[in-house]
Protein backbone atom coordinates (compact mmCIF):
# COMPACT_ATOMS: atom_id res chain seq x y z
CA UNK A 1 0.00 0.00 0.00
CA UNK A 2 1.31 3.45 -1.01
CA UNK A 3 1.62 6.05 1.93
CA UNK A 4 -1.18 8.06 0.06
CA UNK A 5 -3.05 4.94 0.34
CA UNK A 6 -2.68 4.85 4.15
CA UNK A 7 -2.98 7.96 4.82
CA UNK A 8 -6.99 7.50 3.70
CA UNK A 9 -7.00 4.64 5.63
CA UNK A 10 -8.76 4.69 9.46
CA UNK A 11 -6.67 3.23 11.70
CA UNK A 12 -9.67 2.23 13.84
CA UNK A 13 -10.73 -0.48 11.91
CA UNK A 14 -14.18 -0.96 13.20
CA UNK A 15 -16.15 -3.97 13.38
CA UNK A 16 -18.31 -4.51 11.03
CA UNK A 17 -21.68 -3.26 10.64
CA UNK A 18 -24.20 -1.77 8.59
CA UNK A 19 -24.67 1.65 8.84
CA UNK A 20 -27.90 3.40 8.56
CA UNK A 21 -28.50 7.25 9.03
CA UNK A 22 -27.90 7.61 12.23
CA UNK A 23 -24.76 5.41 12.48
CA UNK A 24 -23.14 6.77 9.63
CA UNK A 25 -24.03 10.24 10.47
CA UNK A 26 -21.96 9.78 13.81
CA UNK A 27 -18.98 8.00 12.45
CA UNK A 28 -18.94 11.20 9.63
CA UNK A 29 -18.88 13.17 12.54
CA UNK A 30 -15.73 11.95 13.90
CA UNK A 31 -14.01 12.32 11.14
CA UNK A 32 -12.68 16.08 10.81
CA UNK A 33 -11.75 15.92 7.29
CA UNK A 34 -14.76 15.17 5.96
CA UNK A 35 -16.61 17.04 8.43
CA UNK A 36 -14.99 20.22 7.45
CA UNK A 37 -16.14 19.47 3.50
CA UNK A 38 -19.47 18.90 4.33
CA UNK A 39 -19.64 22.11 6.70
CA UNK A 40 -22.35 23.00 9.23
CA UNK A 41 -23.86 21.00 12.20
CA UNK A 42 -23.98 17.00 11.54
CA UNK A 43 -27.48 16.83 12.57
CA UNK A 44 -28.18 19.68 9.43
CA UNK A 45 -26.73 17.08 7.13
CA UNK A 46 -29.31 15.20 4.74
CA UNK A 47 -28.35 11.45 4.14
CA UNK A 48 -30.45 9.41 1.43
CA UNK A 49 -29.15 5.98 0.34
CA UNK A 50 -29.20 5.97 -3.17
CA UNK A 51 -27.76 2.79 -4.26
CA UNK A 52 -29.73 1.10 -7.20
CA UNK A 53 -26.81 -1.50 -8.21
CA UNK A 54 -26.80 -5.32 -7.30
CA UNK A 55 -24.45 -4.90 -4.43
CA UNK A 56 -24.14 -2.35 -2.04
CA UNK A 57 -25.53 0.67 -0.21
CA UNK A 58 -24.26 3.89 -1.53
CA UNK A 59 -25.45 7.59 0.83
CA UNK A 60 -25.37 11.15 -0.66
CA UNK A 61 -24.15 13.11 1.93
CA UNK A 62 -24.79 17.19 1.79
CA UNK A 63 -23.83 19.80 4.17
CA UNK A 64 -23.72 23.75 3.93
CA UNK A 65 -20.52 23.05 2.25
CA UNK A 66 -20.88 20.46 -0.28
CA UNK A 67 -21.39 16.79 -0.44
CA UNK A 68 -19.79 13.57 -0.55
CA UNK A 69 -20.66 9.62 -1.66
CA UNK A 70 -20.77 7.36 1.10
CA UNK A 71 -20.60 3.83 -0.49
CA UNK A 72 -20.39 0.72 2.06
CA UNK A 73 -19.97 -3.32 1.19
CA UNK A 74 -23.06 -5.78 2.15
CA UNK A 75 -21.91 -9.25 3.45
CA UNK A 76 -24.40 -10.42 0.53
CA UNK A 77 -25.42 -9.67 -3.04
CA UNK A 78 -28.11 -6.78 -2.80
CA UNK A 79 -29.87 -8.11 -5.90
CA UNK A 80 -30.33 -11.25 -4.36
CA UNK A 81 -30.51 -11.42 -0.80
CA UNK A 82 -28.59 -13.28 2.12
CA UNK A 83 -28.90 -15.92 0.24
CA UNK A 84 -26.23 -15.11 -1.93
CA UNK A 85 -23.03 -14.21 0.90
CA UNK A 86 -20.15 -11.87 -0.92
CA UNK A 87 -17.08 -11.26 0.95
CA UNK A 88 -16.92 -7.14 2.54
CA UNK A 89 -13.11 -7.31 1.35
CA UNK A 90 -14.52 -6.23 -2.29
CA UNK A 91 -14.51 -2.65 -0.54
CA UNK A 92 -11.22 -2.96 -0.06
CA UNK A 93 -9.96 -3.41 -3.54
CA UNK A 94 -12.46 -0.88 -4.95
CA UNK A 95 -10.40 1.27 -2.78
CA UNK A 96 -7.26 0.20 -4.24
CA UNK A 97 -8.14 0.11 -7.50
CA UNK A 98 -9.85 4.27 -7.27
CA UNK A 99 -6.38 4.84 -5.56
CA UNK A 100 -4.36 3.16 -8.52
CA UNK A 101 -7.03 4.74 -11.70
CA UNK A 102 -6.84 8.32 -9.73
CA UNK A 103 -2.30 8.11 -10.03
CA UNK A 104 -2.89 6.72 -14.28
CA UNK A 105 -5.93 8.56 -15.06
CA UNK A 106 -6.58 11.82 -12.57
CA UNK A 107 -9.73 13.39 -13.01
CA UNK A 108 -11.34 10.54 -14.46
CA UNK A 109 -12.20 8.86 -11.12
CA UNK A 110 -13.39 9.72 -7.80
CA UNK A 111 -11.31 11.10 -5.13
CA UNK A 112 -11.24 9.15 -2.26
CA UNK A 113 -11.81 11.04 1.02
CA UNK A 114 -11.67 7.77 3.36
CA UNK A 115 -11.55 4.36 3.90
CA UNK A 116 -12.28 2.06 6.55
CA UNK A 117 -11.55 -1.46 5.68
CA UNK A 118 -13.41 -2.78 8.58
CA UNK A 119 -16.65 -1.45 8.15
CA UNK A 120 -15.91 -2.01 4.16
CA UNK A 121 -16.44 1.76 3.36
CA UNK A 122 -15.23 3.97 1.41
CA UNK A 123 -15.71 7.99 1.29
CA UNK A 124 -15.58 9.52 -2.04
CA UNK A 125 -16.13 13.09 -3.45
CA UNK A 126 -19.53 13.52 -4.73
CA UNK A 127 -19.45 13.62 -8.41
CA UNK A 128 -22.09 16.10 -9.62
CA UNK A 129 -23.71 17.47 -11.60
CA UNK A 130 -22.97 14.38 -13.56
CA UNK A 131 -25.78 11.74 -13.94
CA UNK A 132 -25.42 7.67 -14.77
CA UNK A 133 -24.59 7.37 -18.75
CA UNK A 134 -27.05 4.51 -19.16
CA UNK A 135 -30.02 6.74 -18.00
CA UNK A 136 -28.90 10.09 -20.13
CA UNK A 137 -28.22 7.10 -23.03
CA UNK A 138 -31.81 5.57 -22.62
CA UNK A 139 -33.18 9.24 -22.50
CA UNK A 140 -31.71 9.98 -26.36
CA UNK A 141 -28.78 12.19 -24.77
CA UNK A 142 -25.65 12.49 -26.39
CA UNK A 143 -22.14 13.23 -24.52
CA UNK A 144 -19.71 14.54 -27.09
CA UNK A 145 -16.98 14.50 -24.51
CA UNK A 146 -17.32 10.86 -23.52
CA UNK A 147 -14.99 9.48 -26.25
CA UNK A 148 -11.84 11.23 -25.03
CA UNK A 149 -12.46 10.98 -21.54
CA UNK A 150 -13.16 7.50 -21.63
CA UNK A 151 -10.17 6.71 -24.32
CA UNK A 152 -8.11 8.06 -22.22
CA UNK A 153 -9.13 6.25 -18.97
CA UNK A 154 -8.74 3.48 -21.10
CA UNK A 155 -5.80 3.98 -22.41
CA UNK A 156 -3.78 4.88 -19.00
CA UNK A 157 -5.22 2.37 -16.63
CA UNK A 158 -4.37 -0.23 -19.08
CA UNK A 159 -0.67 0.44 -20.56
CA UNK A 160 0.34 1.66 -16.99
CA UNK A 161 -0.31 -1.58 -15.42
CA UNK A 162 0.92 -4.02 -18.33
CA UNK A 163 3.87 -5.24 -19.11
CA UNK A 164 4.76 -2.77 -21.65
CA UNK A 165 5.08 -0.16 -19.31
CA UNK A 166 6.34 -1.50 -15.86
CA UNK A 167 9.03 -4.16 -14.65
CA UNK A 168 7.75 -7.51 -14.10
CA UNK A 169 8.35 -7.63 -10.62
CA UNK A 170 5.79 -4.58 -9.75
CA UNK A 171 3.71 -6.15 -12.60
CA UNK A 172 3.23 -9.20 -10.47
CA UNK A 173 2.86 -7.52 -6.83
CA UNK A 174 0.29 -5.61 -8.65
CA UNK A 175 -0.87 -9.52 -9.09
CA UNK A 176 -0.95 -10.27 -5.85
CA UNK A 177 -2.83 -7.30 -4.56
CA UNK A 178 -5.86 -8.10 -6.38
CA UNK A 179 -5.21 -12.03 -6.16
CA UNK A 180 -7.48 -11.99 -3.51
CA UNK A 181 -10.38 -10.58 -4.75
CA UNK A 182 -11.72 -13.82 -6.39
CA UNK A 183 -15.20 -13.89 -5.20
CA UNK A 184 -15.94 -11.07 -7.55
CA UNK A 185 -14.23 -12.97 -10.58
CA UNK A 186 -16.27 -15.99 -9.91
CA UNK A 187 -19.76 -13.83 -10.56
CA UNK A 188 -18.28 -12.90 -13.74
CA UNK A 189 -16.88 -16.28 -14.19
CA UNK A 190 -20.46 -17.89 -13.69
CA UNK A 191 -22.83 -15.14 -14.68
CA UNK A 192 -21.33 -13.72 -17.63
CA UNK A 193 -19.22 -16.79 -18.91
CA UNK A 194 -21.43 -20.12 -18.01
CA UNK A 195 -24.93 -19.49 -16.80
CA UNK A 196 -26.20 -18.04 -20.22
CA UNK A 197 -25.50 -21.15 -21.97
CA UNK A 198 -27.00 -23.77 -19.48
CA UNK A 199 -29.69 -23.77 -17.69
CA UNK A 200 -29.55 -21.89 -14.30
CA UNK A 201 -31.59 -21.10 -11.73
CA UNK A 202 -31.35 -17.19 -11.93
CA UNK A 203 -31.22 -16.90 -15.31
CA UNK A 204 -34.44 -15.12 -17.16
CA UNK A 205 -35.30 -13.57 -20.30
CA UNK A 206 -38.61 -11.86 -22.26
CA UNK A 207 -40.81 -14.90 -22.03
CA UNK A 208 -42.47 -16.23 -24.00
CA UNK A 209 -40.98 -14.41 -27.04
CA UNK A 210 -37.24 -15.51 -26.41
CA UNK A 211 -38.02 -19.07 -24.94
CA UNK A 212 -36.68 -20.65 -28.21
CA UNK A 213 -33.89 -18.41 -28.62
CA UNK A 214 -32.88 -18.80 -25.12
CA UNK A 215 -32.96 -22.88 -25.73
CA UNK A 216 -30.85 -22.64 -28.79
CA UNK A 217 -27.99 -20.84 -27.17
CA UNK A 218 -27.83 -23.95 -24.32
CA UNK A 219 -27.58 -26.13 -27.56
CA UNK A 220 -25.40 -24.11 -29.38
CA UNK A 221 -21.59 -25.76 -29.21
CA UNK A 222 -19.92 -23.63 -31.52
CA UNK A 223 -20.90 -20.56 -29.25
CA UNK A 224 -20.08 -23.17 -26.62
CA UNK A 225 -16.55 -23.23 -27.52
CA UNK A 226 -16.51 -19.70 -28.06
CA UNK A 227 -17.36 -18.37 -24.59
CA UNK A 228 -15.18 -21.21 -23.18
CA UNK A 229 -12.01 -19.58 -24.98
CA UNK A 230 -13.24 -16.08 -23.84
CA UNK A 231 -13.81 -17.43 -20.24
CA UNK A 232 -10.12 -19.23 -20.63
CA UNK A 233 -8.78 -15.64 -21.39
CA UNK A 234 -10.53 -14.25 -18.22
CA UNK A 235 -9.28 -17.01 -16.08
CA UNK A 236 -5.13 -17.17 -17.56
CA UNK A 237 -3.87 -13.27 -18.84
CA UNK A 238 -3.54 -10.85 -16.34
CA UNK A 239 -2.51 -8.52 -18.84
CA UNK A 240 -2.85 -4.93 -16.88
CA UNK A 241 -5.23 -3.97 -13.95
CA UNK A 242 -9.12 -3.93 -15.22
CA UNK A 243 -11.96 -2.23 -13.81
CA UNK A 244 -13.94 -5.62 -14.08
CA UNK A 245 -17.29 -3.94 -14.46
CA UNK A 246 -16.88 -0.96 -16.91
CA UNK A 247 -20.80 -0.83 -18.36
CA UNK A 248 -22.40 2.66 -18.86
CA UNK A 249 -24.09 1.98 -15.37
CA UNK A 250 -20.64 2.54 -14.10
CA UNK A 251 -19.80 5.81 -15.69
CA UNK A 252 -21.01 9.24 -14.56
CA UNK A 253 -21.34 12.07 -17.32
CA UNK A 254 -22.30 15.48 -17.95
CA UNK A 255 -21.96 17.27 -21.49
CA UNK A 256 -18.56 18.10 -20.79
CA UNK A 257 -16.62 15.02 -18.38
CA UNK A 258 -17.32 11.67 -17.94
CA UNK A 259 -15.93 9.82 -14.35
CA UNK A 260 -15.71 6.36 -13.83
CA UNK A 261 -17.02 4.48 -10.97
CA UNK A 262 -17.13 1.39 -8.83
CA UNK A 263 -14.16 -0.72 -10.06
CA UNK A 264 -14.96 -3.13 -7.23
CA UNK A 265 -14.42 -5.83 -9.45
CA UNK A 266 -10.86 -4.95 -10.32
CA UNK A 267 -7.97 -7.47 -11.28
CA UNK A 268 -5.56 -8.08 -13.20
CA UNK A 269 -7.26 -9.75 -16.50
CA UNK A 270 -7.30 -9.49 -20.29
CA UNK A 271 -7.63 -5.84 -21.60
CA UNK A 272 -10.34 -6.59 -24.20
CA UNK A 273 -12.59 -7.56 -21.35
CA UNK A 274 -13.09 -3.75 -20.02
CA UNK A 275 -12.93 -2.39 -23.74
CA UNK A 276 -15.85 -4.81 -24.52
CA UNK A 277 -17.88 -3.62 -21.94
CA UNK A 278 -17.90 -0.40 -23.17
CA UNK A 279 -18.34 -0.89 -26.68
CA UNK A 280 -21.31 -3.61 -25.45
CA UNK A 281 -23.10 -1.68 -23.59
CA UNK A 282 -22.66 0.89 -26.54
CA UNK A 283 -24.22 -1.46 -28.66
CA UNK A 284 -26.75 -2.75 -26.67
CA UNK A 285 -28.22 1.04 -26.60
CA UNK A 286 -27.99 1.42 -30.16
CA UNK A 287 -30.44 -1.41 -30.19
CA UNK A 288 -32.78 -0.88 -28.01
CA UNK A 289 -32.82 2.73 -28.93
CA UNK A 290 -36.01 1.76 -31.37
CA UNK A 291 -38.18 0.27 -28.37
CA UNK A 292 -37.76 3.61 -26.83
CA UNK A 293 -38.91 5.87 -30.23
CA UNK A 294 -42.71 7.71 -29.73
CA UNK A 295 -42.86 8.37 -33.08
CA UNK A 296 -40.83 6.66 -35.89
CA UNK A 297 -37.24 7.92 -36.55
CA UNK A 298 -37.26 10.30 -33.81
CA UNK A 299 -34.14 8.64 -31.87
CA UNK A 300 -32.34 8.57 -35.43
CA UNK A 301 -29.81 11.19 -34.56
CA UNK A 302 -28.93 9.85 -31.57
CA UNK A 303 -28.56 6.07 -33.05
CA UNK A 304 -26.24 7.45 -35.57
CA UNK A 305 -24.21 9.52 -33.05
CA UNK A 306 -23.56 6.38 -30.50
CA UNK A 307 -22.61 4.02 -33.63
CA UNK A 308 -20.03 6.97 -34.13
CA UNK A 309 -19.38 6.53 -30.43
CA UNK A 310 -18.48 3.10 -30.79
CA UNK A 311 -16.13 3.82 -33.65
CA UNK A 312 -14.25 6.43 -31.93
CA UNK A 313 -13.89 4.54 -28.68
CA UNK A 314 -11.88 1.86 -30.10
CA UNK A 315 -10.39 4.42 -32.64
CA UNK A 316 -9.05 6.86 -29.93
CA UNK A 317 -8.34 4.59 -27.51
CA UNK A 318 -5.60 2.29 -29.79
CA UNK A 319 -4.21 5.92 -30.97
CA UNK A 320 -3.66 6.74 -27.21
CA UNK A 321 -2.63 3.19 -26.23
CA UNK A 322 -0.17 3.02 -29.23
CA UNK A 323 1.42 6.64 -28.42
CA UNK A 324 2.28 5.32 -24.81
CA UNK A 325 4.02 2.41 -26.28
CA UNK A 326 6.20 4.60 -28.40
CA UNK A 327 7.18 6.78 -25.93
CA UNK A 328 6.52 5.73 -22.74
CA UNK A 329 7.86 1.88 -22.99
CA UNK A 330 9.75 0.90 -19.41
CA UNK A 331 8.49 -2.44 -18.95
CA UNK A 332 10.60 -6.11 -19.53
CA UNK A 333 8.31 -6.85 -22.48
CA UNK A 334 9.67 -5.81 -25.90
CA UNK A 335 12.81 -4.50 -24.62
CA UNK A 336 13.88 -1.56 -26.67
CA UNK A 337 17.80 -2.97 -27.25
CA UNK A 338 16.29 -6.13 -29.46
CA UNK A 339 15.37 -3.78 -32.03
CA UNK A 340 17.97 -0.90 -32.08
CA UNK A 341 18.20 -0.29 -35.51
CA UNK A 342 15.91 1.39 -38.49
CA UNK A 343 14.61 -2.17 -39.68
CA UNK A 344 14.53 -3.25 -35.56
CA UNK A 345 11.95 -0.17 -35.19
CA UNK A 346 9.85 -0.81 -38.54
CA UNK A 347 9.35 -4.90 -36.89
CA UNK A 348 8.84 -2.72 -33.24
CA UNK A 349 6.21 -1.18 -35.14
CA UNK A 350 4.49 -3.92 -37.12
CA UNK A 351 4.68 -5.96 -33.76
CA UNK A 352 2.56 -2.65 -32.28
CA UNK A 353 -0.20 -3.08 -34.87
CA UNK A 354 -0.38 -6.67 -34.69
CA UNK A 355 -0.55 -6.73 -30.66
CA UNK A 356 -3.59 -4.31 -31.39
CA UNK A 357 -5.33 -6.59 -34.20
CA UNK A 358 -5.08 -9.32 -31.38
CA UNK A 359 -6.78 -6.72 -28.70
CA UNK A 360 -9.30 -5.63 -30.75
CA UNK A 361 -10.45 -9.28 -31.85
CA UNK A 362 -10.97 -10.12 -27.76
CA UNK A 363 -12.52 -6.98 -27.61
CA UNK A 364 -15.03 -7.82 -30.36
CA UNK A 365 -15.79 -11.20 -28.26
CA UNK A 366 -16.06 -9.95 -24.71
CA UNK A 367 -18.15 -7.20 -26.26
CA UNK A 368 -20.48 -10.03 -27.42
CA UNK A 369 -20.59 -12.23 -24.18
CA UNK A 370 -21.53 -8.84 -22.31
CA UNK A 371 -24.50 -8.19 -24.33
CA UNK A 372 -25.68 -11.59 -24.05
CA UNK A 373 -25.66 -11.99 -20.23
CA UNK A 374 -27.50 -9.00 -19.70
CA UNK A 375 -30.42 -10.67 -22.02
CA UNK A 376 -30.37 -14.39 -21.09
CA UNK A 377 -28.64 -14.34 -17.58
CA UNK A 378 -29.27 -12.51 -14.30
CA UNK A 379 -28.88 -8.55 -14.17
CA UNK A 380 -30.39 -7.43 -17.10
CA UNK A 381 -29.88 -3.87 -18.28
CA UNK A 382 -32.34 -0.81 -18.25
CA UNK A 383 -32.10 -0.36 -21.46
CA UNK A 384 -33.98 -2.99 -22.32
CA UNK A 385 -36.22 -3.62 -19.30
CA UNK A 386 -37.73 0.06 -19.16
CA UNK A 387 -38.89 -0.85 -23.03
CA UNK A 388 -42.67 -0.58 -21.59
CA UNK A 389 -44.20 -3.25 -24.68
CA UNK A 390 -42.29 -6.85 -23.68
CA UNK A 391 -42.55 -7.66 -27.26
CA UNK A 392 -41.11 -5.13 -28.38
CA UNK A 393 -38.32 -5.08 -26.06
CA UNK A 394 -37.73 -8.89 -26.99
CA UNK A 395 -37.46 -8.11 -30.73
CA UNK A 396 -34.76 -5.44 -29.87
CA UNK A 397 -33.14 -8.18 -27.54
CA UNK A 398 -33.00 -10.49 -30.25
CA UNK A 399 -31.62 -8.14 -32.91
CA UNK A 400 -28.70 -7.89 -30.17
CA UNK A 401 -28.43 -11.32 -29.56
CA UNK A 402 -28.45 -11.81 -33.35
CA UNK A 403 -25.13 -9.64 -33.47
CA UNK A 404 -23.68 -11.10 -30.30
CA UNK A 405 -23.36 -14.30 -31.58
CA UNK A 406 -22.31 -13.47 -34.92
CA UNK A 407 -19.38 -11.41 -32.89
CA UNK A 408 -18.52 -13.98 -30.91
CA UNK A 409 -18.71 -17.27 -33.57
CA UNK A 410 -17.48 -15.39 -36.19
CA UNK A 411 -15.09 -12.76 -34.84
CA UNK A 412 -12.73 -13.01 -37.99
CA UNK A 413 -15.47 -11.74 -39.67
CA UNK A 414 -15.05 -8.41 -37.52
CA UNK A 415 -11.71 -7.02 -38.34
CA UNK A 416 -12.35 -3.52 -38.11
CA UNK A 417 -14.61 -1.42 -35.29
CA UNK A 418 -16.28 -0.16 -38.71
CA UNK A 419 -17.11 -3.99 -39.37
CA UNK A 420 -18.89 -3.84 -36.14
CA UNK A 421 -21.21 -0.66 -36.65
CA UNK A 422 -21.62 -2.23 -40.07
CA UNK A 423 -23.32 -5.16 -38.79
CA UNK A 424 -25.27 -3.44 -35.89
CA UNK A 425 -26.64 -1.08 -38.77
CA UNK A 426 -28.02 -4.09 -40.56
CA UNK A 427 -29.33 -5.83 -37.46
CA UNK A 428 -31.27 -2.56 -36.54
CA UNK A 429 -34.07 -2.85 -38.77
CA UNK A 430 -33.83 -6.85 -38.73
CA UNK A 431 -37.65 -7.40 -39.57
CA UNK A 432 -38.34 -10.49 -37.01
CA UNK A 433 -41.95 -11.08 -37.92
CA UNK A 434 -40.88 -12.28 -41.40
CA UNK A 435 -38.22 -14.39 -39.94
CA UNK A 436 -38.44 -17.84 -39.11
CA UNK A 437 -37.46 -20.24 -36.57
CA UNK A 438 -36.30 -18.88 -33.31
CA UNK A 439 -35.30 -15.19 -33.08
CA UNK A 440 -31.29 -15.41 -34.09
Amino acid sequence: MSSEQRSLADPRQDDYRILHEADLRDYLAGLPAVGARLGGAPAAWSISEVGDGNLNLVFIVKGENGGIAVKQALPYVRLVGESWPLPLSRSHYEYLALTHQARLAPGLVPAVLHHNEGLALVVMELIEPHIIMRKGLIAGTLYPSFVGDIATFLARTLFFSSDLAIPAAQKKEGIAAFAGNHALCKISEDLIFTDPYREAEQNRWTQPWLDATAAVFREDLDLHAAISRLKLKFLNAPEALIHGDLHTGSIMVTDGAAVVIDPEFAFYGPMGFDLGAVIGNLLMSYLASAGHERSPGERRLFEAWVLETIENVWTEFAHEFLELWRTEAHGDAYPRTLFPSAAGAARLEAERQAYMARLFGDTVGFAAAKIIRRILGLAHNADFELIEDPRQRAICEARSLRLARAMMVETASFPTIGAVTKAAREVRDWDLLNSSGPLI
